[in-house]
C-alpha cells in the first residue's frame, strides 16, 4: 500500500523568516512604494494635530467665520425647496403648461439665489481657511475628519456586504453539503477581499477629494502640492498597515489552526505505531504451557 505524503508546516520562527525576507525583496522591487508607505508612518506618529492658530489668527478667523450669513441661506434653501415642490406637482409627464412654465421660472430664480449665497459664504470660509492656514489645526482636523469619515464608510461597505455573502455562501454551502471547516474558509476569505475594496475604494475617494479641501485655504502652489502628497501618504501608510495586520491575523489564526491539527495527527500516529509495536511484541513472546 503506497503511503501519502505528508507535508510538514515550518516552524513559527521559519515563517517569521520567510515573512522578512519577502518584505526585504518587495522594498527592493518596489522603492516608490515603500518609500510612500515608511514616509507616511512618520507622518502618523510624528505630524501631530497641526500647528496652532495664534490669538491674532483666531481671533481674524472667527470675525470672518461670523461674517457667513447661515440663516440666510437657510432661507434661500427653503425658498428653493417650495418652488421646487410646486412646479414637481404642477408638470405634466411630457409637458409643461403656462403655470408649470412659471412655477419652473420661480424655481430656477431661487436655485441661482441659493447658488449665489453658497458661493459667497464658501468664499469667506475660503478666506478664513487661509488665515488659519493648511498646516495648522484647522486644516489638519478637517483633514483628518475628511479620512476618518471615508474610512468608516468603506469599513460600513465590507461588514454590510461580508454580512450578506455570509449568508448567501451559507444556502450554496448547504445544497452542495460542505462542511463547517470549508463554510468558514470561504466566508473568511471573502471578509477579506470585502475589507480590501472597501477601505482601498475609501482611500481613493479621498485622495480625489483631497485638493479640493487644499485649496479652499489658498496657500501657494509649493505648500499646497507639498500637504497633498503628506496626507496622501499618511492615508495610504495608515489603510496598508491596517491591511496588513487584518491578512496577517488572519494568515496566523489559519498557521495556528493547522499546526495545532498537524500536532494532533502526528500524536495520533505515534500513538498508533506504539499500539502496533505493543502487539507485535505480545505476538512473539514465547507461551509456555
Amino acid at each position: 500500500m503506497n503511503r501519502q505524503r505528508q507535508v510538514a508546516l515550518p516552524d513559527p520562527a521559519d515563517v517569521g523568516g520567510m515573512v522578512l525576507r519577502g518584505a526585504a525583496n518587495f522594498a527592493r522591487r518596489n522603492k516608490i512604494i515603500t518609500g510612500s508607505y515608511v514616509f507616511g508612518l512618520l507622518v502618523i506618529l510624528l505630524a501631530g494635530t497641526g500647528t496652532r492658530l495664534t490669538l491674532q489668527q483666531r481671533q481674524e478667523y472667527n470675525s470672518l467665520m461670523d461674517t457667513i450669513d447661515l440663516q440666510a441661506e437657510f432661507e434661500a434653501s427653503q425658498r428653493y425647496a417650495m418652488a421646487n415642490q410646486a412646479y414637481r406637482a404642477s408638470a405634466g409627464w411630457f409637458t409643461c403648461d403656462s403655470l408649470c412654465t412659471r412655477n419652473k421660472q420661480r424655481m430656477e430664480l431661487a436655485k441661482n439665489d441659493l447658488d449665489a449665497i453658497r458661493r459667497e459664504g464658501h468664499a469667506r470660509m475660503s478666506d478664513a481657511k487661509a488665515v488659519a492656514g493648511l498646516f495648522s489645526e484647522v486644516g489638519v482636523g478637517e483633514v483628518k475628519d475628511k479620512f476618518w469619515s471615508h474610512f468608516h464608510s468603506g469599513q460600513q461597505f465590507a461588514k454590510r456586504q461580508s454580512m450578506w455573502d455570509a449568508m448567501f455562501i451559507g444556502i450554496r454551502s448547504m445544497s452542495r453539503d460542505e462542511n463547517m471547516l470549508e463554510y468558514a474558509l470561504r466566508v473568511l476569505m471573502q471578509i477579506l477581499v470585502n475589507f480590501s475594496m472597501g477601505l482601498i475604494v475609501a482611500f481613493f475617494v479621498f485622495v480625489f477629494g483631497l485638493w479640493g479641501v487644499v485649496r479652499d485655504y489658498q496657500a501657494n502652489p509649493l505648500v499646497a502640492v507639498t500637504f497633498f502628497l503628506t496626507a496622501s501618504c499618511a492615508a495610504f501608510a495608515f489603510v496598508a498597515t491596517y491591511l496588513m495586520g487584518l491578512f496577517g491575523a488572519a494568515g496566523g489564526g489559519l498557521y495556528g489552526l493547522a499546526k495545532v491539527a498537524e500536532s494532533s495527527q502526528q500524536n495520533a500516529r505515534l500513538n498508533q505505531g506504539q499500539h502496533y509495536q505493543q502487539r507485535r511484541y505480545m505476538g512473539n513472546r514465547p507461551h509456555y504451557q
